[in-house]
């Protein structure tokens, strides 16, 4: 695992994503890819993954890919918006969610972050805007 990644799974420690089993695997050309579970942690009582947990994973990946992107010394990001369209269902395996930043400015980035099935069906399409703030 390269340095990058390693240091995204401490960030990750003791926080949702590591309860919900969420496990970042890729950071390359700007595209920032992680790998989720489904099973008890993200399930919905009918056994299907829960769609806020997609939700989560679809937050985790466009706030970590915008942070990628700025100097955190400086500046912090955090959401403005975020919207899914929940488009098949998952009973088990892993997810794999896939984020790509469509704009990047100075004050605003937005973020589209794509889960797909172990199988590559879409499972959800997500679109997540973001607030680049001075740290104060």
């Amino acid at each position: 695992m390269d340095s990058t990644l390693e240091k995204l799974q401490e960030w990750s420690k003791n926080t949702m994503v590591e309860h919900l089993g969420i496990e970042l695997t890729s950071y390359k050309d700007g595209v920032l890819i992680a790998k989720m579970p489904v099973d008890k942690r993200t399930h919905q009582p009918m056994g299907l993954l829960h769609g806020g947990a997609s939700v989560a994973l679809a937050e985790t990946l466009g706030s970590i890919g915008a942070a990628l992107t700025v100097d955190l010394s400086q500046k912090a990001c955090v959401g403005l918006e975020i919207n899914a369209n929940h488009i098949r269902s998952v009973r088990e395996g892993w997810v794999y969610g896939e984020a790509k930043a469509l704009h990047q400015g100075r004050s605003t980035q937005v973020w589209e972050i794509r889960i797909t099935s172990e199988a590559g069906d879409l499972v959800c399409l997500s679109r997540m805007t973001l607030a680049i703030i001075d740290k104060k």
